[in-house]
């Protein structure tokens, strides 16, 4: 089996050097550096991880924490950390907290005592025994998709406190905040849930509903916060009785939806706030026997990778989910290299993706479509019969 001297020797340079190489921990000259990776490649050197960890006192793994990773939206999350992670040489160890508070904790232990680097976590709608472990402990940490600060800065954590927030913050630049411990990073929330409201209301409708996300979550504050802001914008108003807890999953979205269509006079448009939930949503629909969009429009915030072949294909908002896990490892990277340096919050910018379940013609062009007039009244009741597409 191939040393590390063996590799030295045959790329020319000392031990020291093929060291630097391969952990990373001094420039190296760019031909020096090739030099020492085709020895390694011709060699079949082996680095051993175990005994690097002793002297270095780093493992070069991270420990990702993330709830629902069945969730396409959060396996896409995964596959962008896994993306970075492999490009810089970690390794990734992976637990699902089951968006329980004791069991996050408990599972964050656990990946802290296997000596991870640091983490990235997707916190539960209650940290606050997991960030007191994290501080406790000093561990490197990211927060990605859902904020620890993110419902204080939308002004509210549920249906029941949604009011301010509607200037929520909408650029995607870094921005620094000493005091806060941890780096953050996630979607825009706000302006593109204000965006599917304002798309609705151009289209005639008064009585918008919300299917709204697990209270105490950032996001579910945020989107609420942008569902306000476009009923704002639009003249309309915020009525309580039009957003229902959809708790972020497809059993109790169904229900919310089926609360909704019960009114005693029934939202024309609903928003479903996540792509669980809009499973739900079409699951009660469907039970109803009520046509999208016919009956009653459609649009989603979280894009599915099969959403374009529903019919009719759903509108949406679609995050930059690989995007928000390869940043997430880059801000973790930033912070074993410079641990004292100011914490970030990186945003990063949603698209509005314009299909049909809106109640638009279809053109045949991708993600555009000519508004189709249509009343603020639904064409039927919900009692009236017919088929979700």
């Amino acid at each position: 089996m191939a040393t590390m001297a063996d590799v030295a020797r045959s790329a020319g340079v000392s031990v020291a050097t093929v060291s630097h190489v391969l952990n990373g921990t001094r420039p190296v000259l760019p031909h020096t550096r090739q030099a020492v990776l085709d020895a390694v490649d011709e060699l079949g050197y082996t680095p051993n991880t175990l005994a690097r960890s002793l002297v270095t006192s780093r493992t070069r793994s991270i420990g990702l924490a993330v709830s629902a990773i069945s969730n396409p939206y959060f396996t896409e999350i995964l596959q962008g950390v896994e993306a970075g992670a492999l490009e810089h040489g970690y390794s990734l160890l992976i637990a699902d907290p089951h968006d329980d508070p004791e069991h996050e904790r408990k599972v964050v232990q656990l990946l802290h005592e296997r000596r991870v680097d640091g983490m990235i976590v997707a916190p539960s709608a209650d940290p606050r025994e997991l960030v007191a472990y994290l501080a406790r402990h000093e561990v490197p940490t990211v927060f990605l998709d859902r904020l620890i600060d993110g419902a204080a800065e939308a002004g509210g954590d549920g249906p029941g406190n949604a009011g301010a927030g509607a200037d929520g913050p909408r650029d995607t630049a870094v921005r620094t905040d000493g005091p806060r411990r941890f780096d953050q990073v996630c979607a825009e929330n706000v302006e593109p849930m204000a965006t599917l409201v304002t798309h609705l209301a151009g289209l005639g409708h008064r009585r918008i509903g919300l299917v709204a996300g697990l209270p105490g979550l950032s996001t579910t504050a945020e989107r609420i916060a942008g569902y306000r802001q476009g009923l704002t914008a639009c003249g309309l108003p915020y009525d309580d009785h039009l957003v229902a807890p959809g708790d972020s999953e497809s059993a109790a979205a169904e229900r919310a939806t089926a609360a909704l269509l019960s009114l005693a006079v029934p939202p024309t448009a609903l928003v479903t706030a996540n792509n669980a939930m809009t499973i739900g949503t079409l699951r009660a629909l469907r039970e109803r026997g009520l046509s999208v969009p016919d009956d009653l429009a459609l649009c989603c915030f979280d894009d599915f990778a099969w959403a374009d072949l529903f019919s009719p294909r759903l509108t949406a908002i679609t995050q930059p989910s690989r995007e928000i896990g390869t940043q997430a490892v880059r801000l973790l990277l930033d912070r074993l290299a410079t641990p004292d340096r100011p914490t970030r919050t990186v945003r990063l910018p949603c698209a509005f993706v314009h299909r049909t379940s809106c109640g638009c013609a279809e053109t045949g062009e991708y993600g555009r479509s000519a508004p189709r007039s249509r009343s603020s009244q639904p064409s039927q009741s919900p009692q009236s019969k017919g088929t979700v597409s």
